[in-house]
């Protein structure tokens, strides 16, 4: 589930895996449980994937 996605009852424990917080969204309101940035991909990569799904 996207970290834009309102959490709900259901959804368990909330894990953002991401170098960068979500822009928008406040942290109380994201109810995430764990933020791991050391998972996500470097900031070179992420500037090089460019959101482009052909890379």
């Amino acid at each position: 589930k996207r970290a834009y996605e309102r959490p709900t009852d259901s959804d368990g424990k909330r894990v953002l895996v991401d170098r960068v917080w979500p822009r928008g969204v406040r942290k109380t309101d994201a109810a995430i449980d764990y933020w791991v940035k050391e998972l996500a991909p470097s900031t070179e990569l992420r500037k090089w994937f460019a959101h482009d799904p052909s890379r």
